[in-house]
This record gives C-alpha cells, sequence and structure tokens, in this order.
C-alpha cells in the first residue's frame, strides 16, 4: 500500500473503484473530520469526539446528524475508513475553496475544512428526486468524498448535462438548474428522470451507478422470490 504526500495528510487509497478503503496517517495532536459509522481501523492513542454537523437540515434529510473527530494524542497515528456504500473514492486538496457534495458522499476532511448543509430550495430539491439540501465543503485542507459505483471528473467550460441521480460533486464555479430532459411524455415513458444543467466553469464528479436504478433493476425479482414463498 503506498501512501501518497503532495499537500495534507499523508494517505491512501486501496480497493478502487469497487470497494474503495482510505488509510489517513494523521501527524501528531492533529485531527480529522470522519462521516459518522465510517471507522473501521485505528491505531490504539487516537482519541475520538463526536459532534454535531449539520443542524436542522440533517435533520430534516433523514440522515447522521454527526461527524466524528479523531485526534491524534502526542503521536502521529494510522486511521483506517470505509464508506458505507461501495464505490469509489477520490481526494481533493481545497486552498480557499468551496465543493459541493450530494447529501451522502462525505467521507473524511481535516480541521481546516468546514463542512455544512446547504438548502437547494423546495423547487430544486423536489424536482430533483434527491435530497433538499446538498453539503458545502470550505476552507483549506483535505477533502475525500466518495460514490456508488465508479467516478468520472469532468471539466466543464460552458454547459452540461448530468441526471440528477449521478452527481456526487461540483465545484463553487458551477451554477445550475433542475429541468426535464425533454418533453413530458418523454419525462414518464423513457425511464429518464430530472437533469441537471450546468453553466459555468469548474469541475464536476460523476458517478456510473445509482442506487434506484440498481433497486428497480431487482424489484421483479424480489416479486418472483415472494410469489414463489406464499
Amino acid at each position: 500500500m503506498s501512501v501518497e504526500k503532495m499537500q495534507g495528510y499523508p494517505f491512501a487509497l486501496t480497493g478502487q473503484p469497487d470497494y474503495s478503503f482510505l488509510t489517513v496517517q494523521v501527524p501528531a495532536n492533529e485531527t480529522l473530520k470522519v462521516e459518522a459509522s465510517a471507522m473501521a481501523t485505528m491505531d490504539s492513542h487516537m482519541r475520538m469526539k463526536t459532534r454535531l454537523r449539520g443542524g436542522i437540515g440533517r435533520l430534516m434529510t433523514g440522515e447522521s446528524l454527526f461527524i466524528n473527530e479523531y485526534t491524534a494524542a502526542d503521536a502521529s497515528g494510522e486511521i483506517g475508513i470505509a464508506p458505507g456504500s461501495p464505490g469509489d473514492m477520490a481526494h481533493v486538496f481545497l486552498n480557499d475553496e468551496s465543493i459541493y457534495l450530494q447529501s451522502a458522499a462525505f467521507v473524511a476532511a481535516t480541521s481546516g475544512v468546514d463542512i455544512e448543509t446547504k438548502w437547494q430550495g423546495l423547487t430544486r430539491g423536489f424536482f430533483s428526486g434527491e435530497s433538499l439540501f446538498l453539503i458545502r465543503c470550505r476552507g483549506q485542507g483535505d477533502l475525500w468524498f466518495n460514490t456508488y459505483g465508479a467516478m468520472i471528473e469532468r471539466d466543464v467550460t460552458e454547459d452540461y448535462v448530468v441526471d440528477t441521480g449521478h452527481i456526487v460533486a461540483f465545484t463553487d464555479g458551477l451554477d445550475y438548474e433542475i429541468s426535464k430532459p425533454s418533453g413530458y411524455k418523454s419525462l414518464f415513458f423513457s425511464g429518464e428522470g430530472f437533469v441537471c444543467r450546468f453553466s459555468g466553469q469548474g469541475k464536476i464528479w460523476i458517478q456510473t451507478r445509482q442506487a434506484s436504478a440498481l433497486a428497480a433493476w431487482a424489484e421483479p425479482f424480489r416479486r418472483i422470490i415472494k410469489q414463489k414463498k406464499d
């Protein structure tokens, strides 16, 4: 397992793109913020505190309200992190910048990165079929986020259209609107949902799979099994 050291904390990513696992070397007396329940392994001298993250926004989404902070007490320490969904993981070093994540994508960040929820608005949230809130990560330091499936990074210089269920993250330089792919007839009979139309300049990270599509694919098999049992 090779450890990367460019900016920020040394770390290693293994198991990509199917079952990504993150290992971070935390310097002495420094702290790493980790999504609740994602810690898999750690050195015995690492100390953990749980803090509220996102306030009422996370409460309304029904998702985890807490973030765990792991501090390497008196000596550097190692922590292993396993996200809940099977898929890829990406690392970005923020230099007084902002990235927006879909609500389940956050994995970990160093102490210089602020994690907060951002209201999408009723129109964007309800009609996208996704969460009403995004996670805004801003400041200076390491940020890791994950996908369901593999991850594709794109540079956007003008306009770009992505199905809302495939969006993982995007940079602060992009604006977006939720819309239907074409007419209402196409929307209901094509099997496609709403799309996000990005404009501006920046980066976007896309996941190659979405959990709702897997559930829809598996539903006929579930009914067959249920009928056999009955």
